[in-house]
């Protein structure tokens, strides 16, 4: 299973995922592995929850993979109204400043 699929996988099992979305962005990176990704996830059981709060849960599910394959995970979390407000659409990540790429 690729780091994707269980990142999927977790989050999927953990959350009552409306949508779910995990964007593999080391193809943005210099590290040449499967360690840079994005979450898109809008559950009911964001509701009521401040950004942090949904954050802790998110890298809680993901805490094994955080402490051992993940370098960076971008996470955006919505209600299903937030993202019905928000089109579906998401901030792009940044581009990569890290190793070599800052001189």
């Amino acid at each position: 299973m690729s780091m994707q699929q269980q990142i999927e996988s977790k989050l999927a099992d953990g959350l009552a995922c409306k949508h779910l979305n995990v964007v593999n962005e080391s193809h943005m990176h210099s590290r040449g592995e499967d360690s840079h990704f994005k979450v898109i996830v809008v559950s009911e059981e964001f509701s009521g929850k401040r950004l942090l709060q949904r954050h802790r849960q998110i890298n809680e599910i993901l805490k094994d993979e955080l402490a051992n394959h993940i370098h960076a995970l971008a996470i955006h979390t919505f209600t299903p109204e937030e993202f019905s407000e928000q089109s579906g659409q998401v901030a792009d990540s940044p581009s990569c400043l890290g190793g070599s790429k800052l001189d």
